[in-house]
């Protein structure tokens, strides 16, 4: 490819503010969004009468934690459940999602993946790649059911799957994660656990709902999902969770994944919550905000990047329905580029150079940049890929859309000698 020339700093200036405008229509629907979403939150705030004293947490075994079981009530509420878990000792989404799945399945039983193969971090807990302790180990099958051929889900495949005799659970991955396919909206989940519930109604519905959280304005719970599990260090968290997890769905749900995070028998009862609770009540009412700052910055860096010919999933006009953004770079050389000029931007360790290595869970070489308050907290904005074909960048979060804008005007003068197109 024809290297371009260096755009001057006020050329790129004038690139990223055209941009602005070109998608403001778009970003005032992600506010609407965002306002449906704050007014949900309050009301679950008020509805449980939310008081200093519940602010303050627990120690030792968390008996009695007044404040904890109003939090997980809010949870219920916001997120459409009949009861909630959240708690400072689950530490990331891919625990939250092996929380349920143990504490749903037994021996025997069958889990179709009606997504196809999902996140890489959940391989090992699936049996997919060798691992102590996966479901395989405890006898679960796992039926992994492909993605139809234009990337949607393959819904009669998935009813052809759940009709086997020992399907106990389906699973569905709402974001895209390493994967080139769209992520999935409500809309088209809501259509899919038709067809499980049609098919097979005694199967549960449980749903990874990572990077989702806040960006529509229903989630999976409000249309049929019986279990849903996310981070506190990604949209809920709103920047301010130094760790965490959720699990919210159907009573009996949430009282086995209890039992097997904690011990049968004391389950949801036991769990302190330490120095985090006022932490937790503060990030569940800033996040909706949190998240919309996120989807704007997005959109905005899709449209900046488009502009210059690189192939984006979603598109800047596109409906969100979650955080993650791919930029397809085509060559080593950009992706690290690429994930360096974000890296140059964070407020913390942003000196440090993003180089390619192994990482626990992940088949591949990863590269991240990742100069963020909250270790791993993707709601900051990150970028991480795993250096394979066709050297896709995942782009998410963003505290604030300000950072956002610093952040695509240098990733512009990062990938503008490689573009197709110049800025002008």
């Amino acid at each position: 490819m024809r290297m371009l020339a260096q755009p001057k700093q006020e050329e790129i200036e004038a690139y990223v503010a055209a941009c602005e405008r070109q998608i403001e229509v778009y970003q005032r629907r992600s506010e609407a969004i965002a306002l449906a979403n704050q007014e949900r939150v309050l009301e679950a705030f008020w509805r449980h009468e939310v008081a200093q004293f519940d602010l303050v947490g627990s120690t030792g075994y968390g008996l009695g934690d007044a404040g904890r079981e109003k939090l997980e009530a809010i949870y219920a509420d916001v997120f459409g459940g009949e009861a909630a878990l959240v708690r400072p000792q689950i530490v990331s989404g891919t625990h939250a999602i092996a929380l349920a799945l143990f504490g749903c399945l037994r021996p025997g039983d069958r889990l179709v993946v009606a997504t196809g193969v999902p996140y890489d971090t959940l391989h090992p807990t699936l049996g997919l790649r060798p691992a102590v302790g996966s479901l395989a180990e405890y006898g679960v099958e796992v039926e992994i059911v492909p993605l139809a051929e234009d990337g949607g889900m393959d819904l009669a495949a998935i009813e052809r799957a759940v009709c086997a005799p020992d399907v106990r659970m389906v699973l569905f991955q709402r974001s895209r994660g390493y994967g080139e396919r769209q992520s999935f909206s409500i809309a088209e989940l809501e259509a899919a656990f038709a067809v499980v519930k049609q098919s097979k109604p005694e199967a549960w519905i449980g749903v990874d709902n990572c990077y989702g959280e806040f960006v529509e304005e229903r989630e999976p719970c409000h249309v049929g999902a019986d279990v849903a599990m996310g981070s506190l260090i990604k949209n809920p968290g709103a920047g301010l969770c130094p760790t965490g997890g959720y699990v919210v769905g159907r009573r009996d749900i949430v009282e086995r994944v209890a039992a097997r995070l904690v011990a049968p028998g004391t389950a949801a009862e036991y769990g302190p919550t330490g120095p985090y609770l006022l932490t937790m009540f503060q990030a569940a009412f800033l996040a909706p905000h949190a998240v919309l700052q996120a989807v704007k910055g997005s959109r905005l860096m899709a449209a900046a990047l488009q502009g210059l010919g690189f192939r984006v999933s979603p598109e800047p006009g596109a409906d969100r329905t979650d955080l993650i953004l791919s930029v397809e770079l085509g060559a080593p050389d950009r992706l690290l580029a690429f994930c360096r000029a974000i890296q140059t931007v964070a407020p913390v360790d942003a000196h440090v150079r993003p180089e390619p290595a192994p990482m626990a869970g992940y088949a591949d070489p990863v590269v991240m940049a990742a100069g963020t308050w909250i270790q791993g907290a993707s709601l900051e904005l990150t970028a991480d890929a795993p250096m394979r074909p066709p050297y896709v960048a995942y782009v998410q979060g963003g505290l604030t859309y300000e950072h956002a804008v610093i952040a695509v005007r240098r990733v512009v003068a990062a990938v503008a000698p490689f573009a197709s197109k110049n800025i002008t």
